[in-house]
């Protein structure tokens, strides 16, 4: 039996972002295995979170830049490490190779956020929605750490076809370094479909999204200030919901009914807000990654309308089979005509039902996950011999790192911290 340990960035919370189910997924994976998977974190408890222990994943709290690591991860010797995000590489994964060199160190992005950064900084230059962002941009230090991670890593999963073809075009990144691992959902049958309201039992728009993520709170605010003015004065009797966790005082003071724009904030169940809605809107000007509010209205039957950039690598190498508008003149239009045209509305619901059950195969990518990772673990050390920058950064960044954090560690233990 195998061991997986994860080094997680926060607890996993399915309930409030695509990150957080998209975690439990590959969580799941690994307990499939039958293998002991153990999640550790830095990070605070959230109310939030799930219960790991209820899927029989062990829970373990971890400190950054302290010793206490080293022994136990000295102690565990997984065979499998998994850093959620590229700072948990940096700060964790250097103690992993000194103390347990024979594990395969696995590197999830979530998203590939120097993207993400590069185009909300190119978004403030222009003020328009753009896929590419300038070279100026990209290569940030951002971009600089983040790709560092990855090519240090033995293997990458990335959620985007279009981030893994980025990565080779502009960073020349090898593919044996990546994995399209996209969002892995259980099956949508037909007596599931059956059951989800008719059309003419949904009503008005909704919007939902983390609003600690700053696409989504940007997409709120477009919403408000500019699409949904000109879409009520098209529709006077709608109204859109705007769900999403941790709302902050800011956005709930945006909530107007008069305008019909209501702010609901948490949302229990998203498919049951989702599916209850008409037609979901996805404004997103900037971000990178899969939009998980976008597969969650796959799910519930409810069309979208979204972005270049929400649309973006959602149906692998094909095209989003719904309708995308980056104007807000050319949005609000899409999202009239989805709303009142019944033909265009059904056959959106049957493509993204159709995408769903191609794109999105939990025991598909599962499969794929667990054939790749046996294989490199099989073969580790000519892995890693095809690999000489990430070798050469191992031996020189990740230096680096670790001399910082045994700084802190060293000054942590002149300053012990206030319990």
């Amino acid at each position: 039996m195998l061991t997986v340990l994860v080094i997680g960035y926060v607890w996993p919370e399915p309930a409030s972002s695509a990150a957080g189910y998209r975690m439990l997924s590959l969580l799941d994976t690994f307990r499939q295995q039958d293998w002991r998977v153990i999640y550790a974190s830095p990070a605070e408890k959230s109310i939030h979170r799930t219960d790991l222990p209820a899927r029989g994943i062990e829970e373990v709290t971890i400190r950054l830049n302290c010793a206490s690591f080293d022994d136990y991860i000295r102690q565990l010797q997984p065979d499998i490490v998994m850093f959620d995000r590229f700072m948990m590489e940096e700060q964790f994964a250097w103690r992993v190779e000194k103390h347990c060199p024979e594990a395969l160190r696995v590197l999830d992005t979530e998203d590939l956020s120097c993207l993400r950064h590069a185009r909300h900084q190119q978004f403030k230059q222009t003020g328009l929605v753009a896929l590419e962002a300038s070279d100026k941009l990209l290569f940030s230090e951002h971009a600089k750490r983040e790709v560092a991670a990855i090519l240090r890593s033995d293997l990458s999963l990335m959620i985007s076809p279009a981030e893994i073809e980025l990565l080779q075009r502009r960073f020349n990144v090898a593919p044996q370094l990546l994995h399209d691992c996209p969002f892995m959902l259980p099956a949508l049958t037909d007596a599931q479909i059956s059951l989800l309201p008719q059309r003419e039992q949904r009503h008005h728009f909704v919007v939902i999204g983390n609003f600690r993520h700053a696409p989504n709170w940007d997409a709120v605010l477009w919403l408000k200030q500019q699409l949904w003015p000109m879409l009520r004065k098209r529709l006077p009797e709608a109204e859109l919901h705007v769900y999403g966790a941790y709302p902050p005082p800011k956005a709930t003071q945006l909530h107007n009914p008069a305008q019909g724009f209501l702010v609901k904030g948490w949302a229990e169940d998203a498919q049951e807000v989702i599916r209850s809605a008409r037609v979901n809107l996805a404004p997103l000007r900037f971000g990178a990654g899969l939009k998980g509010k976008l597969v969650d209205a796959l799910a519930a039957g409810t069309p979208s309308v979204t972005t270049s950039v929400g649309a973006e690598g959602m149906a692998g190498e094909s095209s989003w089979p719904q309708l995308v508008a980056d104007s807000p003149e050319h949005f609000v239009e899409q999202a009239v005509q989805l709303y009142q045209d019944a033909s265009t509305w059904a056959d959106c619901q049957q493509q993204g039902f159709d995408l769903y059950r191609q794109r999105f195969s939990f025991e598909q990518h599962a499969a794929a996950l667990i054939q790749r990772l046996t294989a490199i673990k099989a073969n580790l050390n000519a892995h890693r011999l095809s690999n000489f920058t990430g070798a050469m950064l191992r031996h020189h960044s990740m230096k680096s790192t670790q001399y910082m954090a045994q700084w802190i560690e060293a000054k942590n233990r002149r300053e012990p911290p206030n319990d």
